[in-house]
């Protein structure tokens, strides 16, 4: 007979004296701040795609009463999207450590037997279940796609959106039971740990203490080679677990990150030749198409605007100089308040080759179709001959290589 204290169903296969209540409760309390922070960005980060506005900037179709919330995302301040969702990406990647040695203390009880005592602990091993699967899929999809190496089947926004909400589901639950008990425990220095502290404990290399500092510590150092790529400057260079987080590519006007190159989105010189591209724009009285040439004769306006993606990284403030959109949507018959726009890139595969954008955003009067950045010609990996810049919106909005503006109601 194999012995039973071999078993993870025993308590004497868990011989670490590092667990225990207090132990747990300090990771706990931690995440539980840390992780509401983390969906409530995540949420934010949602809606500043104006999913509600067109299909075309919905990657989570079918999302019912989950978008309850939805509001219209403003356009200012203009360093809004690069706030919430470079906290959303440092925090994620911060907390790692906290969630593994978090899921690390526990693990104990996921083997306990019976499987459930009563209803309420029926229900604490369900929301552990849900804590931990989801937990674990949430941090990995999100470090994933910060990487750019996202290999799950399916798309990164449903899977993530969604699992979110299973996840935070679990997460409330498991709070609900669980914090009244940590806040005493951590006030009280709880001595009475029966439930996660082994009976027969081997002895101690490190304390308890010194095992949250290792905890804080490896956090620290994911925080530091993490947080450069929104801080920018000579802080980019320390992001060095982090997508663009190194030294700006290239150099001069034109020497900020890139997203998405010409080549990558099948964009040739021959497509963007001033031979052969045009602007066309739509809109109440009909269609209009517009040279480079033509449009370099109407009034140009500047703005000084980052861009922030979705991955955690922006830009400093650029210097753009172009054509307003509100001055576009006036050519074709909207001279009061301009309507919404769908607008159209060049790029021949890839997502978000349609954007829509709100009326407020297009009202903005910081809002452009650019032509230059820091006093020069874009590049073709930054979207020449055109492309569009507005205050607060997530980088994949500020479409490059664009086509078409088509403005009405969408």
């Amino acid at each position: 007979m194999r012995d039973p204290s071999r078993l993870p169903t025993s308590p004497g296969f868990w011989r670490s004296p590092l667990r225990g209540t207090w132990f747990t409760s300090v990771l706990g309390l931690v995440l539980l701040v840390g992780i509401t922070v983390l969906f409530v960005t995540g949420l934010v980060s949602y809606a500043a795609y104006n999913p509600d506005l067109s299909p075309v900037n919905d990657m989570t179709p079918d999302k019912g009463v989950l978008g309850f919330y939805l509001f219209a995302w403003p356009s200012g301040p203009v360093w809004l999207y690069r706030f919430t969702q470079g906290l959303h990406v440092t925090l994620g990647v911060t907390l790692v450590p906290v969630l593994l040695a978090k899921l690390w203390s526990v693990v104990p009880k996921l083997f306990t037997l019976p499987p459930a005592r009563s209803v309420t602990h029926a229900l604490e091993r369900i929301s552990l279940l849900l804590l931990v699967g989801g937990g674990l899929f949430e941090f990995t999809t999100g470090v994933l796609n910060v990487q750019l190496d996202y290999v799950f089947p399916g798309s990164f926004y449903p899977l993530h959106f969604y699992g979110a909400w299973v996840f935070f589901a679990a997460f409330l639950a498991h709070a609900a039971l669980k914090t009244p008990t940590a806040l005493r425990a951590v006030r009280h220095r709880v001595r009475d740990e029966s439930e996660l502290a082994a009976p027969c404990p081997d002895a101690p290399t490190v304390s308890r203490r010194g095992a949250l500092g290792l905890v804080g510590g490896g956090s620290l150092l994911l925080f530091l080679t993490t947080v450069g790529q929104s801080l920018g400057g000579p802080f980019r260079r320390t992001a060095l677990l982090a997508p663009h987080g190194t030294a700006d590519p290239g150099g001069g006007p034109n020497g900020f990150q890139i997203n998405k190159t010409a080549a990558y989105a099948g964009v040739t010189a021959a497509d963007t030749h001033e031979d052969n591209w045009r602007l066309v724009v739509t809109g109440r009285t009909g269609t209009v198409r517009l040279s480079r040439a033509r449009l370099l004769q109407l009034p140009l306006h500047s703005a000084s605007l980052p861009i922030a993606c979705v991955e955690g990284w922006s830009t400093a403030d650029q210097w753009w100089h172009g054509v307003r959109l509100r001055d576009l949507a006036a050519l074709v018959g909207y001279d009061g308040d301009p309507p919404d726009v769908l607008v159209e890139s060049l790029q021949s595969h890839g997502a978000f080759r349609r954007a829509a954008l709100r009326a407020n955003q297009v009202a903005d009067g910081r809002s452009l179709l650019a032509l230059y950045v820091n006093g020069e010609e874009l590049s073709p990996d930054h979207g020449h001959p055109a492309r569009i810049i507005v205050p607060a919106a997530p980088g994949v909005l500020n479409t490059k290589w664009v086509a078409r503006l088509t403005f009405g109601d969408l």
